[in-house]
């Protein structure tokens, strides 16, 4: 059997307290969905344990070249990491939905 290397997830607090805000957002509306969306975000961060190089460079001018990838989440939502060594780091959870030129620019 073919030994597989996991990645470490890691999400920044930045990315936490944004994940916390959508679904705070959301479940004033409605709980399960609310829960729903918390799951699947987490499950979608785990799967990045194995191949996290599969998604593609978020690139910009604003950015350094080949840091940051990204990866649609639940249809409408943005993640958006950084691989080094061993150890994926989620920095950002962002609304497509929203403006978010901001986050190039910060």
């Amino acid at each position: 059997m073919d030994s597989v290397n996991l990645y470490k997830v890691i999400f920044s607090d930045r990315a936490a307290e944004m994940l916390v805000q959508h679904v705070r957002y959301i479940a004033q509306v409605n709980l399960q969905a609310a829960e729903n969306l918390r799951a699947e975000i987490i499950e979608d961060a785990k799967s990045l344990q194995s191949m996290p190089e599969r998604n593609m460079w978020l690139t910009d001018q604003a950015l350094p070249a080949n840091k940051y990838r990204k990866m649609l989440v639940c249809k409408r939502y943005l993640m958006v990491y950084q691989i080094k060594r061993d150890v994926v780091y989620i920095e950002y959870v962002v609304d497509c939905r929203q403006d978010y030129q901001w986050l190039l620019y910060n």
